[in-house]
Formats: C-alpha cells, structure tokens, sequence
C-alpha cells in the first residue's frame, strides 16, 4: 500500500524482462530486495540493485493498463514512493499501486497561486467513482478532485506549487496520458453493495426483499470471501 505522497523523481528505461529505474529512490536509503516500490503509481517489486538504481520485473498487463512501456522508451521522468509502513503518516489517500485505466492532460492553466489541470479518463465508466472532493492518483500522485463532468468522465483538480514542483505533473503537456488509479474505498464499496443486492435475489431472497435487508455481518463477509 502506498499514500501518494512522492518521495523523489527517477528516470525510466527499458531492459530486457523489465524495466530500470535510475535515481534515488528515497532519502531514507536505497530500497531492498525485494520491497514494493510505486513507479508513477504502478507497484512493482524490485528484483535486482543496481548501482545506479534498481530493476523490475513488469507484467504484459501491467504495460498494456499502464504509460509504463512509453515512459521507459522516453527515458522520461517517474514519480517514485516506496511502500508505506504501518507507523507512517497517512498523509495522502490509501493507493493501492494497481492502475485502473488511463487518463488524457486535457487542460493545464496557471492561476495565481495554484495549477488546474484537467483530466479525461480514456475508458468513461471509471468516471462513476468521481466526484468533487473525491480522491484520486495521478501517476501515483494523491489528489483531489476540485470538480467533473456529471459522469465523473472529465474531472480537474487544482496543484498546489509545492506538488507542482517535486512531481513529474509540471513535464506533462496537453494531449500526455497518465495512470489513473480511482479511490480504493470507493471500489469496495460499490462491490459490497452489488453483492448484498445479489444475495437478495438468490433462492429464497424474496422474503428478504419484501422485509428485512439481509445482513452485513462478519459472517456474510466470511462466506462471500473478504475475511
């Protein structure tokens, strides 16, 4: 699990099963075998240090959901964070590192003290879980969401100068795609709620439907698989 808060900027590049990311990782030290690193808001697990940085083992679902394969050809720019300890500040939004989909730079405007930048998700239906105030990664950059079309599709979100300036957000230009990872929260939720409608349809549901709502309890949750 990640916060969104980046920890430093590295460089990406391309390698034979993977990927390389050059630079310091975290003031802290250099991370260790095997540990959980967000590269622009994708996890990935390093698999071998290198003196100059470490390398990854990246997946073909992973560069096809993510701009992994595109940053690495570039040599571009990556926000880096390393995984969040249980004594650690929350001071983001709980980031899982799984990328939902991508995103299009649709607008950028410099205001007196502050960016807006506009964003469209690529795939619309990710849209439903926006909404004004709501969290979201940007390239592994925690946000919030300062407004968006009804549908959630289209959505801005005002950068502070200081985020602005230790993220990759201020090399990225109109038309840039980005990687979109929706509020964690808000996906189970909406997953707990389809199932319960579900349970009330199976055999025997109908009771359940005319009167009580069936029951959210530690049981139900143990026979649909989340404990």
């Amino acid at each position: 699990m990640f916060t969104g808060l980046v920890r430093s900027i590295g460089q990406l590049r391309r390698c034979a099963g993977g990927v390389r990311v050059l630079g310091a990782l975290d003031p802290l030290g250099p991370p260790a075998l095997g540990d959980s690193i967000a590269v622009d808001g994708v996890c990935l697990t390093v698999a071998e240090l290198q003196a100059d940085g470490f390398r990854a083992d990246v997946s073909e679902e992973t560069l096809q959901r993510s701009t992994l394969a595109e940053r690495a050809r570039a040599g571009a720019g990556v926000n880096l964070e390393p995984a969040l300890r249980l004594a650690d500040r929350l001071g983001g939004h709980l980031v899982s590192g799984h990328v939902d989909g991508q995103g299009t730079v649709t607008g950028i405007e410099r205001l007196e003290g502050s960016w807006r930048l506009e964003l469209a998700w690529q795939e619309p239906a990710w849209g439903r879980y926006i909404c004004e105030k709501a969290s979201v990664a940007v390239d592994g950059i925690s946000l919030t969401v300062a407004g968006c079309a009804e549908g959630g599709e289209r959505f801005w979100i005002a950068v502070i100068p200081h985020t602005w300036a230790a993220t990759t957000l201020a090399q990225r230009r109109l038309g840039d795609r980005v990687n979109l990872e929706a509020d964690l929260l808000a996906k189970y939720a909406e997953r707990l709620l389809e199932a319960r409608g579900a349970l009330a349809l199976q055999p025997g549901g109908a009771s359940r439907a005319a009167g009580a709502e069936p029951s959210l309890d530690a049981g139900w949750l143990a026979e649909h698989g989340w404990l």
